[in-house]
Order: structure tokens, then sequence, then C-alpha cells
């Protein structure tokens, strides 16, 4: 007998990342219905023999109470997409095993982020603005500033999933990388060919500087004025991680005053920016809409993540993916 399990969340996003070849073997395996169920529909409907759930972006947030009510059986979430913050803990706490996609999320986060710092160390961002307006003599002078891609210092802020995968893809190139990271032990430092340091050192030294930092209390507010007015001359940061870890009016006024400095947010804090904000009408500032994460085809691959898992879980195989309470202390 098949065992059931259940799509929870967003109809729409269920069937956006969750392609026709994954949705095939997931009905071929287990007894899954089309349906997509809200957590109003879960306290509804009769749910007692559910053994899994696969969801994705719009995951139903329940209680531990509402979870022992209405899932009596449930062993597994599956959980195509990145964070679980939101939705983990009163699952675990109950026994359920919770297995994210984070691995898979990273891949095109990781990518972005790689390809924003070969071009930062290019002077691309500020010369092309320069030279799409006609000024090329005043580009091609800015553009000669810059150090390009051979020997230049690469910050690394956070050495966490994403973190570690812009490492190895930065290997390609001859980049001398340091990381700030309280979590990555000595060995993996070394296994990862980095340098740990501090953040002061990397705003001071980097040529580029790249934000992962998992988003908690911890670091909030933790990428301030002080660090941002230690950042080199043509020098660039990027954020990829979350807009909170920074104090956005610090590195306003910072970009007003160092005109060479240049910002790549991807994420803000609110985000978007407020319609008055400044960000909008810094010349050194580029925004871009939350596009570091999947999109497009690159969706899928989430799913498929979680397909493998449930397949390796099941079939008492290793999993590489599942969540625990410790994990999400340090998690994005």
């Amino acid at each position: 007998m098949k065992s059931k399990a259940i799509f929870a969340g967003s109809k729409e996003n269920i069937y956006r990342v969750y392609g026709e070849d994954t949705l095939a073997q997931l009905h071929r395996m287990l007894d899954i219905s089309s349906e997509v169920y809200t957590a109003e529909m879960i306290a509804q409907d009769n749910l007692s023999d559910v053994e899994y759930i696969f969801s994705t972006w719009g995951m139903v947030a329940l209680s531990e109470e509402e979870i022992k009510q209405y899932l009596p059986s449930l062993r597994s979430v599956f959980y195509a997409a990145g964070t679980v913050q939101n939705f983990a803990r009163p699952f675990l706490n109950c026994g359920v095993k919770v297995f994210s996609a984070w691995a898979a999320n990273a891949v095109p986060v990781a990518e972005y982020t790689t390809a924003q710092i070969v071009l930062a160390n290019k002077g691309f961002f500020l010369s092309s603005r320069l030279a799409s307006d006609g000024k090329y003599e005043a580009a091609k002078a800015l553009f000669e500033n810059y150090k390009g891609n051979y020997g230049t210092k690469i910050g690394i802020i956070g050495a966490g999933m994403i973190g570690k995968l812009v490492i190895k893809m930065l290997k390609n190139y001859s980049f001398d990388i340091l990381v700030f990271d309280p979590f990555l032990p000595d060995e993996t430092a070394e296994e990862l060919g980095v340098t740990k340091t501090s953040l002061d050192e990397i705003f001071s030294e980097c040529n580029v500087v790249s934000n992962h930092l998992a988003n908690n209390e911890q670091t909030k507010d933790i990428l301030d004025g002080r660090l941002f007015e230690r950042m080199l001359p043509y020098s660039t940061f990027i954020n990829t991680g979350r807009g909170a870890q920074v104090v956005e009016k610090d590195l306003i006024n910072v970009l007003k005053k160092h005109k060479d400095v240049t910002a790549i947010l991807d994420v803000t804090c609110p985000e978007p920016p407020t319609a008055d904000s400044e960000f909008f009408t810094l010349p050194n500032c580029i925004l871009t809409p939350h596009s570091a994460g999947s999109s497009g085809e690159e969706v899928k691959r989430m799913s498929r993540f979680m397909l493998d898992e449930y397949i390796n879980l099941t079939n008492e195989k290793s999993v590489k993916y599942e969540v625990t309470l410790k994990m999400l202390e340090t998690m994005a």
C-alpha cells in the first residue's frame, strides 16, 4: 500500500516549483492527490493517515497542537525552497523530520554572487553607467582604477551553504579569499583554502565584500557605518543575505560620501525600499529585485532535491538536507 502524502501551501507555487517529471514520480510512489492544502483545509479535512507533506514557498504554519490534532501520523515535511524558519520549529518539536532544499537554492545565489564579484572587480557597474550616458572617456578613466580579477582580495561574510559554494566557485579565479564566520572550524577554513579574519579586516582589505550571514537577532544591524567607512577606494559591497543585517542609513551616508564605492543590493529592509529611499537616487547603488535566488526553470531543481531526499529516506539511505532545531540557531 502506498504511503499517504499531501501538497501544502500555495497552489501557484507548488505547480511552479514541482516540474512535470517530479510530480509524475511522486504520484507513482505515493498516494497523493493534486489538491494543495491550506491551513484551513488541513483543519477541515480528515488527514490522520498523512505521513508526508511536500511544499515550497508559502508553506503553511501550524502550531504543535494543530499538528498533533490534524496530522498525527505525519513523519516528514519536504520543503522545496530555502529557509524554514517561519514554520519548522513546531514540526520538529512534534518529532516530524523537516528537509529543506536550501542547497538547491544556494546554487543560483552563489552563481549570481560570483558573477557580480567578477564584474565588480572590472568596474562594470559604475563605468557602464557612464559609457551608456555617452561619457566614454570618463568611463574609461574610471575603469582604470579597478584591480581586475587577479590576486584581488574578496571578503565573504558568512560561510554557510551559500558562502561555501561561493568560495568554491571563486576557486576558478586567482583570488585571495578572506572569511568572517565565528562558526567556521579552522580545519574547514583550511580545506576551503580561505583565511579566517575579522569584519574589520575584511572591510579594510577587500576589494569586494559579499554578505551571506544567517538571518537572526544576533546578525541584525551587524554591518554598520563603522565598517562601511573602512571600505577601500573603488570597492564593492554585495548583499544577497538579508537587508536587516545592514544599517542602511549608514550605508547610504557612506555611498554619498565615497562616490567610488559601489553597493549591489539584492535585498533591503524593507523590501522593496520605501519610495523615498535614497537608494533609488544614488548612482553608486545598484538594486536588483531579490533575483539571486532560484528563478525560471531553476526552481525545479529544488523539488528534485526533495524528491531525492524522500527516496533516500524511505530506502534507508543517507539524507543530506535534514534540518534540526540546533541548525535553526545559525541557518538563514
